[in-house]
């Protein structure tokens, strides 16, 4: 549940975006912020913009691949960290490209 204060703060971001629209990092906190608001249709939509920007901001895969799997979608949520995980390689982020290896390896795998 969202307190008064977290509203203030996602607005506050909101507001901030309205002048820099192309700001990754209010972009980031805004995703962040609508997850704890529980509007996951939303903050996986800012994630997924995220990672769709050239280049893609990795934090924003992990990120989502774990709101999925706390909503159950754990196929998905290894999807996205497959590419996160390419993504973090690419641009030479070995340490996001390990964490989200390590969490990748603890999903619960799909029966063949």
């Amino acid at each position: 549940m969202s307190s008064p204060a977290d509203r203030s703060r996602l607005e506050r971001i909101e507001s901030l975006l309205a002048e820099d629209p192309q700001d990754t990092f209010l972009r980031y906190g805004r995703a962040l912020e609508l997850e704890k608001h529980a509007e996951h249709s939303a903050s996986l939509a800012a994630f997924h913009e995220l990672m769709s920007d050239a280049p893609p901001y990795v934090p924003a895969y992990f990120m989502a691949a774990q709101q999925l799997v706390r909503l159950g979608r754990s196929s998905e949520a290894a999807s996205i960290l497959r590419e996160g995980i390419e993504q973090a390689r690419l641009q030479g982020n070995t340490h996001a490209a390990g964490e989200m290896s390590e969490f990748l390896a603890s999903l619960p795998h799909d029966p063949d």
